[in-house]
């Protein structure tokens, strides 16, 4: 599973709130989490994020709560997948769940707007000429990222594989 994308690139310590303030998470309208994504953070970032962009962070990612919101923003928002230094673990998991790839890549040299090509299988990352080597993604977890989210795989297999 490949994904190329231009970058937007950001820091250590991305919590939850800064990816979707509290105050926008008691909706279920998608497109509005979307409007407000990362807004503390950047505030044009909904403006100029387009569909398969790549958001490139660094160390925690997704820390704070453990809300789904986070992850579902992102994904409506056009975000095609999210590399960081390291992610929170419910973060992580949260993201997989609802189909929002993301590889954990400990060195790399991404600045904004470069055109970034990943390889989830591989955990290959590649930008201006230069590779990576991320974290590989389990199969069952590409299973899962390729039906769209957990539910869509469940409905789709009726169990799951370990």
């Amino acid at each position: 599973m490949k994904i190329i994308g231009k970058s937007h690139v950001y820091g250590d310590n991305i919590d939850t709130d800064r990816i979707i303030p509290g105050k926008y998470t008691k909706t279920l309208n998608l497109q509005s989490l979307a409007d407000h994504v990362l807004e503390d953070l950047d505030p044009e970032f909904s403006k100029k994020v387009a569909e398969g962009d790549i958001v490139v962070a660094g160390e925690n990612f997704g820390c704070g709560s453990s809300r789904e919101q986070a992850p579902l923003a992102l994904k409506k928002a056009g975000v095609s997948l999210i590399i960081a230094k390291s992610f929170a673990r419910i973060f992580f998991r949260n993201a997989i769940n609802i189909g929002l790839p993301i590889i954990e890549l400990k060195d790399y040299h991404i600045q904004p707007g470069d055109i970034v090509e990943a390889d989830l299988i591989s955990g290959i990352v590649t930008v201006n000429g230069q590779s990576y080597t991320g974290t590989k993604m389990p199969e069952v977890m590409v299973d899962i990222l390729n039906n769209n989210g957990l539910v869509n795989y469940l409905a789709k297999h009726k169990t799951y594989k370990l």
